[in-house]
């Protein structure tokens, strides 16, 4: 059956297109296996908390009517604002407009939340839909000045403060000499958009729409994760088509439900969060943490931006998922709240998760994998101006395959882990590589949830077949010491401070919390064994012992740094690509200007035989199905021959310089 609903509806007639209903939420309350909502134009304030599940067979799809666009927000328009003088306005807000909790009065709070920063809410002011700055005394909104962490600090000086008192929250807000009572003014009322209230509403399908303005919680790995839009713990979602933006804190949640643990460390203050989160991992394989209940999402084609932890995040519920062809940017571009869950998108427990085709800029990080990465296949992305790094990945066992992505960010990955195979990615950017060996973390048998043992982190098991390494500008070769989140440029540091970045700053922190920078190239893996190692046989007093990692077929332009147990390592002086971006459009454009060097500089095709077995899972780096991979194919899909391919993510011919726009 066609549910149809619209802005001329009533909620009491049958929802037909001749008698459509009012709202979304109505008919999700009626909505059974197979059928279709379709959402004529127009603006929809309403948390829709779909009623019922479809099959695998018969979906229960979502979508936008087509007559133009159809908005979900969790805000509220907000009039009667009275002049106080200074540029400064005053609304009083009653405690009864808000759903399930005053955000004006929540502050944003969870586990692995930084604790430099206090007071942040969860509420937000909107001018013609873009949220103003928090600040936290009323002089700051009579006299603003630039946030100086803000991605666009001008922005900053449009700010609001709110106070609460008996039922009511007044808030105060500077629109920059504009009369709020004379433009679109709101505030959020509602943390969701789109999220069940219940768990276990699986196969449904949300496209077409304008998803925004909601004032979800921080999102951790060990408390209910809510988003704007999101399964809530069920199987078989499809989100698709939709522009999702001005979360307080994340725009999609595939994560976790509240049932395994909420927030314990940070409540009860009794136990790390480390052992938190293992517990949290062992509740959900006792519950119905597994393929047959769990995971298996789609999530495609949408446009997220402007949410202020992640676009996407997920812990043990993103399992079995595709995330692809999404354009992802301005991801915690305020600052004004910061944790260890920032990134475009953040997974932890990413079995046999595929994210390809998307493209990142302008984020704080781009993709962040944190604990059982194992089957995670990462491949054909773009990543550029993400300010930390385009590629974290922490505390996992692998095997975890990287390969035909552009990472073309100041810092392109950090590498807190093992495991990882990497071949035929643009390395434009520098390496940091710093593994983990305080934390323990499960591993799982292949393809499933079971856990099939528990290991600390060694380091090294890393492989990097058929990579271009392009190296900056910087010509210093020698390596710079840096804290575990800082992202360049670095500030300069005494020594007082240096030796204070080795203390852990907290629970989940290397114990020795620094890193180092070498040039952009594998000079970070020097001291680790080459695969012809025994290094069970070659234990050194005092040292932890390292997983061997291999290298071949790479190429390092610009004079990039390889290590000196590498092969015939290829290294030229010459650039031979360039790149450049426009992050208005949100487009990169690299140009081949050397093709020579790259044609032919690889002896062969990188296949499962050829990667071998992760250490502690003893799995093949392999296809979620089970079937082997072969990287026969370049960036574009075109063909490569089968022997003498060419290095890095593009399969170039004979002929002249090549330049595409991505």
């Amino acid at each position: 059956m066609i549910f149809h609903v619209s802005k001329s509806g009533c909620d009491r007639f049958s929802g037909t297109e001749d008698a459509p209903f009012l709202t979304i939420s109505k008919a999700a309350s009626v909505a059974l296996p197979g059928d279709t909502i379709k959402v004529h134009t127009g603006v929809y304030r309403e948390w829709v908390s779909p009623k019922n599940s479809g099959t695998e067979e018969h979906r229960i799809v979502y979508e936008s009517a087509g007559d133009g666009e159809v908005v979900i927000t969790g805000a509220e328009p907000i009039s009667g604002w009275t002049d106080e003088g200074d540029g400064v306005w005053k609304v009083e807000v009653p405690d009864s407009m808000f759903t399930i909790r005053n955000p004006y009065t929540t502050l944003v709070y969870g586990d692995w939340l930084f604790d430099e920063i206090k007071g942040s809410h969860l509420g937000d002011v909107y001018l013609d839909g873009k949220s103003l700055y928090e600040r936290q005394s009323l002089e700051e909104i009579k006299n603003p000045t630039p946030w100086p962490h803000a991605m666009y600090p001008d922005d900053s000086l449009l700010v609001w403060y709110c106070e609460h008192q008996g039922t009511n929250t007044t808030i105060w807000a500077n629109f920059g000499g504009k009369n709020p009572n004379e433009e679109n003014v709101e505030i959020n009322v509602r943390p969701y958009c789109f999220w069940p209230e219940e768990t276990g509403r699986n196969y449904i399908t949300v496209r077409g729409f304008t998803i925004t303005q909601g004032s979800p919680q921080w999102a951790p790995p060990t408390a209910l994760q809510e988003g704007l839009i999101g399964p809530h713990w069920s199987k078989g979602w499809i989100i698709e088509n939709n522009k999702i933006s001005e979360s307080t804190c994340c725009g999609v949640s595939l994560g976790k439900d509240i049932s395994t643990g909420d927030n314990e460390w940070s409540n009860l203050k009794f136990k790390f969060g480390t052992q938190r989160e293992q517990e949290v991992i062992f509740r959900a394989v006792r519950g119905n943490w597994n393929k047959e209940n769990i995971g298996s999402h789609i999530v495609r084609y949408n446009e997220i931006f402007e949410c202020e932890q992640c676009a996407i995040v997920g812990h043990l519920g993103c399992v079995f998922s595709e995330i692809y062809g999404n354009k992802i940017h301005h991801i915690h571009h305020k600052q004004y709240y910061h944790g260890a869950e920032v990134s475009g998108i953040k997974l932890h427990a990413s079995l046999d998760v595929q994210i390809h085709d998307n493209v990142f800029y302008s984020c704080y990080r781009a993709v962040w994998f944190d604990w059982q990465a194992q089957g995670t296949h990462l491949y054909n992305n773009v990543c550029f101006e993400n300010l930390s790094e385009d590629l974290f990945i922490e505390v996992c066992h692998g095997p975890y395959m990287v390969d035909h992505n552009l990472f073309l960010s100041k810092m392109n990955f950090r590498n807190v882990s093992q495991g990882g195979a990497f071949a035929h990615n643009l390395f434009a950017g520098r390496i940091v590589n710093n593994p983990d060996r305080g934390r323990q973390t499960p591993y799982h048998f292949p393809h499933e949830t079971a856990v099939a043992g528990y290991s600390s982190i060694m380091g090294g098991d890393d492989r990097f077949y058929n990579n271009i390494f392009l190296r900056d500008e910087d010509t210093n070769n020698e390596p710079v010491p840096m804290g575990f989140f800082e992202h360049l440029p670095l500030p300069p540091r005494t020594k007082e401070q240096e030796e204070a970045e080795k203390k852990a700053k907290m629970d989940g922190l290397p114990t020795a919390n620094n890193a180092t920078l070498y040039p952009v190239g594998l000079q970070s893996y020097e001291s680790y064994p080459d695969p012809n190692t025994k290094f069970w046989e070659n234990f050194v007093p005092g040292r932890p012992p390292m997983l061997p990692c291999a290298a071949a077929g790479n190429l390092y332009l610009n004079n990039a740094v390889p290590t000196t147990w590498e092969k015939n390592a290829t290294v030229h002086a010459d650039k031979g690509i360039e790149f450049s971006w426009d992050i208005e459009k949100g487009t990169a454009n690299i140009k081949i200007t050397n093709p020579e060097l790259i044609q032919a500089s690889c002896p062969d095709v990188i296949t499962t035989k050829l990667l071998g077995i992760s250490y502690n899972t003893e799995m093949a780096y392999e296809n979620p199905d089970g079937t082997p991979y072969r990287f026969d194919k370049d960036f574009f899909g075109n063909m490569r021959p089968e022997k003498n391919v060419c290095a890095g993510p593009f399969e170039l011919g004979e002929g002249a310089a090549f330049e595409f726009t991505v």
